[in-house]
């Protein structure tokens, strides 16, 4: 058992001395065929290990700097990035800060007038000079865009009523000016001027015992179609024309008419029609419920003769459900003129519906 061992153990040890041999003999090639060679050569042959070598290290060592460069890069440039992102906000923080106290500077803010599904909106005056205003307040997820001629990003809101200033300003039916507008991030402020003496529609037909008499609903609803013409020529829907989006001026002889709340509105493409309904629901016209799709023009048509039935009609919500299936009529008591002008308005087939230039030549406006 111990020769075994012993035998085991010299087994070993030779295998183990072998191996420098094999390196050993190769050493020995090596150095004889360098020192046989020319002194030149010599010099190559010698050198080839220590420069392979020291290739190897440098390859390691570049990369691992250009590693760590990348890496230091890499870091610098995140750090940019958020230095960056911070002084954007704090220029836009700023921006807004400076925009809210420029408001308040300017604007007394005072009760609410009213609220709708795009924002509430609140009387106030113009501290210099007490000018009555109007305050709309829209939060941010109402406000719908528009990209100007310019580039500019800006309500549409907003954008309709400049295009509209530029030319309708003073004439009956035209939009309540705009004085000023505040994009404060999270809201959007409106500042309109405020005709006083005025109410809406609603109001001033309620006042007078929840109708008109045909006379003056007829003074009204001329206003109204020339105004509708006009945000036609300049190729713009209101969408949502209303008692509540009509405003009275009541200090005058005859009632002035003036239009308001363009929040939902929309720049006319030729011959575009709609599929999603922007409006007051009740007031959808049949078209939409039948084909799922609607125009401008006709739709506007059919909102005159909804803004007349409701007018002329004792303390009646118009519906067009109801209109369709017949459970709301027209009154018999109205002249034939005014209702033909009302059957004709509210014609179930778009096609068959009227124009509002063909409109504001009936008849019963004439």
């Amino acid at each position: 058992m111990v020769r075994r061992d012993r035998r085991a153990l010299i087994e070993s040890t030779e295998l183990l001395e072998s191996e420098p041999v094999y390196t050993l003999r190769s050493r020995v090639v090596k150095r004889k065929a360098i020192e046989g060679a020319p002194e030149a050569q010599r010099r190559r042959l010698s050198s080839t290990d220590k420069e392979s070598c020291n290739r190897s290290v440098e390859k390691v060592a570049v990369g691992k700097r250009k590693a760590s460069t990348d890496g230091k890069q890499n870091r610098v440039k995140k750090r940019r990035l958020a230095v960056k992102d911070t002084k954007q906000k704090t220029r836009q923080e700023v921006s807004i800060d400076v925009l809210r106290a420029e408001f308040e500077a300017k604007y007394e803010q005072q009760d609410q007038l009213g609220k709708g599904g795009c924002g509430r909106v609140f009387a106030g005056y113009r501290r210099e000079d007490n000018l009555p205003v109007a305050i709309k307040r829209i939060p941010e997820d109402k406000v719908l865009k528009h990209v100007d001629d310019a580039g500019r990003q800006l309500s549409i809101e907003v954008a309709i009523m400049l295009r509209l200033q530029e030319e309708t300003s003073g004439s009956a039916g035209a939009p309540v000016l705009l004085l000023d507008w505040y994009d404060l991030g999270q809201e959007l402020i409106l500042v309109h001027e405020r005709p006083v003496p005025s109410e809406d529609l609603l109001s001033y037909i309620q006042g007078n015992g929840g109708f008109l008499p045909e006379d003056e609903a007829k003074i009204i609803l001329k206003q109204l179609v020339d105004a509708a013409i006009k945000l036609q020529d300049h190729r713009i829907f209101h969408r949502d024309i209303k008692l509540e989006n009509i405003l009275i001026e009541t200090d005058l002889e005859v009632p002035r008419v003036r239009l308001i709340d363009f929040g939902l509105s929309r720049f006319v493409k030729k011959g575009g029609s709609y599929r999603h309904f922007c409006g007051t629901s009740s007031h959808c016209p049949p078209e939409w419920k039948g084909r799922g799709k609607y125009k401008a023009g006709p739709t506007t048509v059919w909102q005159m003769g909804v803004v007349l039935f409701e007018t002329l009609h004792d303390f009646v919500i118009f519906k067009t459900t109801n209109f369709m299936d017949e459970t709301l009529t027209i009154c018999d008591m109205l002249s034939e003129e005014c209702q033909d002008f009302l059957q004709a308005c509210l014609m179930e087939d778009p096609d068959q519906r009227p124009t509002l230039k063909q409109i504001s030549l009936h008849p019963w406006l004439n």
